[in-house]
């Protein structure tokens, strides 16, 4: 997939936007339609695609959600900086054993203790779709990023 150079910068600037931000808020969708929200460990990187990854469980009750509902919110804050990053799209669950060593941090060991040997280890792939933020180093208002 060819990348455009204006989604290159879209990406880049959102991977600034995230890029020291330890941890996000995961947004999924219950099966009554409800919201279900969870800390997630962000590993801060926006892959060429527009992809976000965290590491997860395949057994976990937001896998389960998301296998009913795709729709997904990923918020991340850092109220030092005043900064405030909303990311919606699709997530879907991948157990890609090289994705998941090229992406791996000791830090998440603290997890998943077995590390890579984790038996039930997947990868969350969120597909961005649009990221709406307010930085105010930049502006006081609210901005958006649409990928297509």
């Amino acid at each position: 997939m060819t990348i455009s150079t204006n989604s290159e910068r879209q990406i880049q600037q959102l991977q600034e936007l995230i890029q020291d931000i330890d941890s996000g808020m995961l947004t999924t969708v219950n099966d009554d339609g409800s919201l279900h929200s969870c800390p997630m460990y962000s590993i801060n990187e926006i892959d060429a695609e527009g992809r976000l990854w965290f590491f997860t469980s395949a057994n976990s009750h937001r896998v389960s959600e998301i296998e009913h509902h795709q729709q997904v919110n990923v918020s991340f804050s850092s109220c030092e900086q005043q900064r405030y990053v909303s990311i919606s799209g699709t997530a879907q669950l991948l157990k890609d054993r090289q994705k998941m060593a090229e992406l791996w941090k000791p830090e998440l060991e603290t997890w998943f203790s077995q590390g890579l040997d984790q038996p039930d280890l997947a990868l969350l792939q969120v597909n961005i779709k649009q990221a709406d933020y307010w930085d105010s180093s930049s502006s006081y208002h609210p901005q958006t990023i649409n990928f297509s």
